[in-house]
Formats: C-alpha cells, structure tokens, sequence
C-alpha cells in the first residue's frame, strides 16, 4: 500500500478492487454545547477510466485534467456529542482509532505525531486534555473561515445542498456557481454569527447575537427539566405557543390590526400571558414553554439577520448551525421572518449539513496535505437515504430532514494526489 494522506488499495490492471475502509482526516468543531466531527473513510480506488471519464458534475472540475491522482470512494462521516461529555468524544476517537488519521510530524517525539485539525472555542480550551489522554495536538484552524469555507464548498459540491422551507412546503435551490456571491451566513450555535461572504476567502463577520442556541437550550433546561436539546426540540413539536404568547388578536379582541399588516395571530409579546394569569411554570405544559421559546429565539434571529442582509443589499440568507436541525417549525418560523420584514423580496435558505460547516472547513483545511483541492473534488454519490455511521439505514424521519442527521455519513468520492 502507498500512503500519501490516505491509504488505499492497490490498483491491479482495469481491474477494481475492493478493501477495508481506511478511515483519514479526523476535523473537529469544538463549540460551547456541542463538538462536530467530520471525517472520510475510503473502501476503494475508481478505475481509471471512472477518474476520466465519469466524475465531472454540476460544474465541477477534475484537476484540469491531469490523471496524476486517485479517485478514492468511500463515506464522509458526521457526528456529534454534547462538549459537556467531551469524555464520549474522546472515548469514540480512541475506540476508532481516529487519533491516528490526521496529519503527520515525523520529526516530532512518538507522543507528538498525530495532528488533527480543529475550529471552534473548544479547540483552545481542550487542547491540553486531547493531547494528554489521546496524544494529539489539536491544529487550530479561524473559526469564521472555517464555517465560511465549509458553507462555500457545500453550495458549489454537493447537490441538493440549499433549500427553502415556508407554509410546511420545501423546496430545492439550484445555486448558479458564478452567481453565488454575496450572500449572509447566519450561523446559529451557541451565539449566532452573521457573516457576509463575498467570496472565496473573501468575508466579514458584520453581525451576531448571543440569543442563539445556547439560549434556547439554557432556558429550555430550566424551565422545562429536559436533558437534552433533542428532548426540548421533541417537546415543541408537541406543543402551542399561544397558550403562553400574547397575540394581537388578544389585545385587539380577536381582530388583525390590518392598518399595519399585523394578524390576529401574530406574536404581540412571547410569554406576555403569563402576566395577566394567575399561574406558576407548573400550571403549563412544558410543552408549550419548549414551543414559545423556540419562536421566540428563531423570531428574533430571523429578524436580525434580515436587517443585517438589507444593510447590505443581500437577497439570500443561508441559515446554519445545530440550532436547526431540520426541526420543521424552526425553518418555518425562520422563513416567515425573513419574508414578512423583506416583503417578499429576501430569502431564507437553509443547508442539509448544517450543522457541521465549521468540521467540514476544518476537514478542508488538510487540501495541502494530500487532498487536491477538495473544495472542487468532492463529487456525491447518494445521499438521499442517509446511513449511520454503523452502517445501518434509517428512514424514521419525516421528510423535512433529507438532509444528514447526527451521527450518519454520506457516501462520496474524493481526490488525492498520487
């Protein structure tokens, strides 16, 4: 076997053959509430006449050409764990051996070798522990880059990558690559981000908010008791804000206030009637506090980066960051933001990885390692019926979320120079 970055099966003849995955180039995005983990595992080289003649797509170009690299098939992997178990992180690393799959320092000490690339507040805070339970030092790669880097090559690479979500209706964007830039990348972790992206390499964080994620979990937690994001997301589905909204149908008993386009269902004050009622927290539901606070923060958000796109002329939101979650609702109330200050005339967007931008920039960042030019080179397979990572198919999720999930992996092949 030849490694450069990768290893791979050798190459007999025409003839294709098949071996065990060898899994390369471990990325981590380390964030307040959650750590993001991205890496590619490769099963086969692609024949030469496949490398020449089968993966050109959607505009994306193969080296200009030059045959002098290998076409590696395989999985990108997505997973996620929560940072307060950072333990579970470490544990499934080590259990995979993916310490072993970064870059190389071959005049560094045994103990120093293995080097992985990382992103995210958590890269620097947890670089000691990595290194002195798993032996890596974490390479740090800017944060807003990387997320910039990983929403760019998603819009050019993958297909099907943006849509919108409004009235329970979605649909897919073509993106015209010459045609992409400007637009605002609202990443909503912990805090949320607004990025305006002009180009490759080329953008500014021109806004942010810290009601984000983080928020919407933190408050969820003390309000409702729940354990997990996924268990305060899964009690909104089930639940009505307007038991605890106050609407404008309430103050305006029961009628629009038409003279300034405001329904009678429109939000008036988030949590207004827990006011004017005689109750405590546990006269609700939790449910329907999960619900509230869930429009409450995706309300805000969406107005905020509306403003923040007409400050600077953009007609194209793209929404990120595990906050979403291709929770139906959220995109929703994103979208009916966005589209009531424009008047119609700005767009939310959303992303099917989502929640792994700064990961993928990160796992990006190892192009001069032995990748060629991966922003250009990743060409999907399938990923329409997303598989977990431990191989098995799963399709229980409602159709709002064809995108990938937690803990799945796309099937995919890649570049790498020989």
């Amino acid at each position: 076997m030849e490694r450069d970055g990768i290893q791979a099966a050798k190459l007999e003849g025409e003839e294709l053959k098949q071996c065990e995955d060898e899994v390369s180039h471990l990325a981590l995005d380390i964030g307040g509430s959650l750590i993001k983990m991205v890496y590619f595992s490769s099963n086969s080289i692609c024949s030469s006449d496949d490398q020449k003649n089968g993966f050109i797509k959607d505009g994306i170009d193969t080296a200009g050409g030059n045959l002098n690299y290998t076409v590696l098939s395989g999985k990108l992997h997505f997973l996620k764990f929560e940072t307060t178990k950072i333990s579970e992180c470490m544990k499934f690393i080590s259990t995979k051996r993916l310490q072993e799959y970064g870059d190389k320092d071959d005049e560094a000490s045994a103990s120093d070798k293995n080097i992985i690339k990382a992103t995210g507040g958590g890269a620097f805070k947890f670089a000691d522990l990595f290194k002195e339970k798993l032996g890596i030092i974490l390479d740090k790669v800017d944060e807003m880059s990387c997320l910039v880097a990983g929403a760019n090559f998603l819009l050019k690479a993958v297909h099907q990558e943006a849509f919108t979500y409004l009235d329970g209706q979605k649909d897919y964007v073509q993106i015209d690559h010459k045609d992409l830039y400007p637009y605002l990348l609202v990443n909503v972790g912990s805090g949320v981000s607004m990025i305006k992206v002009d180009g490759d390499n080329e953008f500014e964080r021109v806004s942010g908010t810290s009601v984000g994620g983080g928020t919407f979990w933190g408050l969820g937690k003390l309000l409702t008791k729940c354990k997990s994001f996924d268990e305060l997301l899964e009690l909104s589905r089930q639940g009505n804000n307007r038991v605890i909204d106050m609407l404008v149908g309430d103050i305006y008993g029961g009628m629009d206030y038409s003279k300034i386009g405001l329904t009678s269902t429109a939000i008036a004050s988030s949590f207004g009637k827990a006011v004017s009622e005689n109750k405590e927290l546990e006269d609700y539901r939790a449910e329907d506090v999960a619900r509230s606070l869930l429009r409450m923060i995706s309300n805000n958000i969406g107005q905020i980066a509306y403003l923040n796109a007409l400050r600077f002329g953009l007609k194209r939101i793209f929404f990120g960051g595990f906050f979403i979650r291709g929770h139906a609702y959220t995109m929703d109330t994103l979208s009916v933001a966005v589209n009531f200050w424009s008047k119609g005339e700005a767009k939310a967007l959303f992303l099917r990885h989502e929640g792994f931008l700064g990961a993928l920039g990160a796992f990006m960042s190892y192009e001069n390692k032995g990748f060629t030019d991966i922003t250009h080179q990743f060409i999907e397979q399938n990923s329409s019926i997303p598989k977990s990572s431990f191989g098995t198919e799963d399709g229980s999720e409602s159709s709002t979320r064809a995108h990938v999930r937690d803990n799945e992996c796309i099937e995919c092949r890649v570049q790498v120079r020989n």
